[in-house]
């Protein structure tokens, strides 16, 4: 059987799973930054997502 030293030495030096938590971290920071950006531009997406409701809804009634 390992000692719990070995066992940990051997996962010090296995970097298999660095690259996924450092794209876990970048994704965590994009979205804390997308979410201090969003609150301003919210109300811009609404209404832009509104209008191309109301088309679609106008060509769909043609």
């Amino acid at each position: 059987m390992k000692t719990l030293f070995q066992i940990a030495s051997q996962l010090r030096r296995d970097t298999r799973g660095q690259d996924l938590i450092e794209y876990a971290l970048m994704a965590g920071f994009v979205a804390v930054a997308a979410g201090a950006i969003m609150p301003g531009v919210s109300d811009s997406i609404n209404t832009i997502f509104t209008k191309i409701s109301s088309v679609l809804v106008q060509a769909a009634a043609s």
